[in-house]
């Protein structure tokens, strides 16, 4: 937010305990009260970094999932070679990890009150994963807009396994991926022999 009050360390702690405790309780049963006391500070202490519990939804949502992102491209494959570990591993490290993270961003940004900030969110992922496949393209040797693609689609396997434990979708998209692999491989093999 534009107008942040307070000591910025402390305005950080303060959104990830208040994302904990709503990821915990959900939209509708988490008060503010509740959040002060998680945070051991007054409502008013709350109030005054934040100006309303909106702002503590909005702006501990938008935090701490893009450090949940963070968390997954940390993870990412270092080599072409080092793929298959990635997709074996992630979508069951996500779902443990982050599936309460997940289910409450989604409760916040599909309700109509906070459904622009979704929106915002959305575009700054798209700004992201940008970025991901840039790092990684060089790493994996495959161009960045294909890197990307592969990405979005990674991560909505990951993030539906998280939520629903869907292992039939999840081994869908899986598969769509290492099929998109090996089709980029054989596509690239010719080419490199020609030389």
């Amino acid at each position: 937010m534009a107008d942040e009050k307070g000591i910025p360390e402390r305005r950080i702690a303060f959104l990830e305990t208040c994302f904990e405790v709503l990821c915990e309780n959900g939209l509708e049963n988490t008060s503010l009260k509740m959040l002060a006391e998680a945070c051991s500070v007054t409502n008013g202490s709350l109030l005054y970094y934040f100006g309303s519990k909106d702002n503590i939804i909005i702006e501990s949502t938008a935090h701490c999932m893009a450090k949940v992102e963070d968390d997954f491209m940390t993870k990412a494959p270092t080599s072409f070679a080092d793929i298959e570990r990635f997709l074996r591993e992630m979508p069951y490290l996500t779902a443990k990890l982050h599936g309460a993270k997940y289910r409450f961003m989604y409760q916040v940004y599909a309700s109509p009150k906070y459904r622009k900030h979704g929106k915002a969110f959305f575009k700054g992922v798209n700004v992201r994963y940008r970025k991901y496949a840039e790092l990684l393209s060089g790493k994996l040797g495959m161009p960045v807009d294909y890197i990307q693609g592969m990405i979005y689609i990674f991560v909505r396997a990951c993030v539906h396994y998280a939520l629903f434990e869907d292992g039939d979708y999840l081994n869908l998209q899986l598969n769509v991926i290492r099929t998109s692999l090996k089709l980029f491989v054989k596509e690239r093999k010719p080419k490199e022999e020609n030389l």
